[in-house]
Order: C-alpha cells, then structure tokens, then sequence
C-alpha cells in the first residue's frame, strides 16, 4: 500500500514536471506573438543614430525596432507611402506638406524630434557679406529646400524674390540678382560634397555630421526655429498603433533629450 502511494506521488511529480514546461512553452509564444516589428526610414546621421540608441528599451516593451538608412529625401516617404516602411523619420512639415500635395498622399506628422541648422558654407568666404559678383551658389535641389535657401539669400541681401519672404520660391522667381550670382541646385547629399567645389554650398547639418564637417564652420545658419522641427512620420491608419505610441513616446523622452544633448553638443537642438 505504501509503494502504491509513493508510486502515485511520483507519477503525479513527473507528470507535473511535464507540464510545467509546456505551460512556460505556451506563454513564452504568446509573449512572442504580442511582440511587433517596426521598420522606421531614416537618414543617417543624426536621425538614424538616435533611433538605435531606443532599440534595447523599445525591446522591453515588445517592439523591435529595424532602422533603414536612406542618403536620399524621396525614397522614405515614397517607400512609406507604397507600405514598404511603417514610419520614416527625416523631414520637417513644410517638406512633408509638399510630398502630400505633390504625390496626392496623406502622411502624418507623430512628433517632433530635433531642429537642424541649415548653413551656409565657404572655403572663400568668411561670411555672406563678402561674397563677390559671379559667386557660385549651390542650394538644395528640391522645391521646399530651395526656397528656404533662397529666402536666405534674400534675407542677406543677395538677391530680391517676386514674392519677398516666400518659402515656395524658385530660381525662376528671382527678379534682382545684382551679383550675378550663378546659383547651382544639388540633390541634398551632394551638397556637402560641394564645398570645394563652389564658392558657397547650403548645407542641412545632417548631411555635415555625416561629411565630417564642423557645423560651427559655417558662414551663415538658420537654426533653432520650430517651423523646421524634424518628426517621426506615419501612415494614417497606423497614426493610433501602439507600436508607433512607443517610438513616439521613445523619441521624446528624457533618455533621448540627454542623448541628443551629450551627443551632438548643441549642433542641433531639441525639438521637443
């Protein structure tokens, strides 16, 4: 009788052994079912690094986070739009307000990030003042960028637009360019590129991080004004998903404000 009972007992041990592991097997894959995969498009520097830096604390929340580096400024949003990527983070809203209107889209500002300098630079001059008759000029390529560069020119003196102040200015609305300046567009991530090549280059501090180049170098910078606030960027119909509220809370978060703060040593600025 007494075998019976220590035979009983040990049966029903092993039988629980047994299924102490299935049950940890069985929660082990929920866990793993609730966790979910972001793939965010960034450029590289500063937006990618301060997306890497979230991924150990994203993961603890469940959200793995995939960051996929663009040199350029079309392919994030366009692979953003086409479902390619759940997010991108790259661009200030009067940029995204013109891929919406020119590409009949409706991305969605999440939250804003960092501000970036957009500088001037020149191996020959020392500052805007001194530019000569005949400069080069080079200025980004695109139709926001452009005219952010132009109002500038216009602010310092260098040229007169049709419409005084108009960030949606082109080259074509130039009306005086009493210094004959020879303005040159350049596709964003060729700009840094050009500084020995022209006599003045507009370069967004991204593209200088990432060049190497001392944004305190430059001649003349547009900096810190929340108008150009770089955001995480969504579909719509993922405007609302937890994943995205995590990233979003993530960016803006003590962690990264200290990050952004010990890292770049105010050649950005925080935008939140």
């Amino acid at each position: 009788m007494v075998g019976s009972v220590v035979a009983a007992v040990t049966v029903a041990a092993f039988a629980a052994a047994a299924i102490i592991p299935t049950l940890g097997g069985k929660e082990t894959a929920a866990a793993a079912a609730q966790r979910q995969t972001l793939v965010i498009g960034a450029t590289p520097v500063p937006h990618a690094e301060i997306l890497e830096q979230l991924k150990p604390a994203l993961a603890e929340q469940g959200v793995d986070l995939e960051v996929k580096v663009f040199q350029d400024f079309i392919q994030p949003n366009a692979q953003l739009a086409s479902g390619e990527l759940d997010g991108n983070y790259y661009q200030y809203l009067p940029f995204l307000d013109n891929f919406n209107k020119e590409n009949n889209q409706d991305l969605v500002p999440v939250v804003p990030v960092h501000i970036e300098p957009f500088g001037a630079y020149s191996t020959r001059f020392a500052s805007l003042d001194e530019v000569s008759k005949g400069a080069s000029i080079a200025i980004p390529n695109d139709p926001v960028n452009a005219g952010r560069a132009l109002v500038l020119l216009e602010e310092q003196g260098l040229l007169t637009l049709k419409n005084p102040g108009d960030s949606q200015s082109s080259i074509r609305d130039i009306v005086q360019n009493p210094r004959e300046l020879d303005i040159k567009e350049l596709e964003g991530a060729q700009l840094a590129r050009s500084i020995d090549q022209v006599d003045v280059a507009f370069v967004f501090a991204n593209y200088a991080l990432d060049a190497g180049i001392d944004v305190n170098t430059a001649i003349f910078t547009d900096q810190a004004n929340p108008k150009y606030a770089e955001y995480l960027v969504t579909r719509p119909e993922l405007k609302g998903d937890p994943g995205i509220a995590k990233l979003g809370e993530a960016l803006n978060s003590e962690a990264t404000r200290q990050f952004i703060l010990d890292k770049y040593q105010g050649d950005i600025s925080l935008g939140f």
